[in-house]
């Protein structure tokens, strides 16, 4: 399973709740993004953002985000949620999500999201501080 996560520096694990599942005996769609959530506060934590934002008041906040199913997951299982910044602009970066199911042994979903950096002082758009810029190209080097 290790190579259908190669690439992405921070792998989220995550139990399938029973609650997640609909009416098709699935896990609903809308429930992935809460995945992609946990997982993009995970690699947040890995390059210590929220920690720089408590000190700049620099924050993330979503952009926009994409998901698309490509297996149904059921209960019980326990997913692997890759994360990875593919995309660095002045303002934004682009964040790539793969989720693998370990029952099935595949990946089952993938998603993207543009985070938007913001001054929640100004409630304005600012620029990613440098430290945040080195925390993501260190991160980035340690898969290459």
């Amino acid at each position: 399973m290790e190579q259908l996560l190669e690439g992405f520096p921070v792998v989220t694990e995550i139990p399938v709740a029973w609650g997640e599942m609909d009416a098709l005996n699935h896990v609903n769609n809308a429930v992935y993004f809460r995945y992609f959530e946990t997982a993009r506060l995970d690699y947040f934590s890995h390059i210590h953002l929220m920690e720089d934002m408590a000190v700049t008041n620099i924050g993330p906040v979503l952009g926009d985000t994409y998901c698309r199913y490509k297996l149904p997951v059921t209960y019980p299982d326990t997913l692997l949620v890759g994360s990875r910044i593919t995309d660095v602009k002045d303002d934004r970066f682009t964040m790539e999500y793969q989720i693998v199911s370990k029952k099935l042994q595949k990946v089952t979903t993938i998603g993207h999201a543009t985070i938007v950096m913001f001054n929640f002082g100004t409630n304005k758009k600012a620029n990613l501080s440098e430290t945040l810029l080195q925390a993501i190209a260190n991160t980035r080097e340690s898969v290459a």
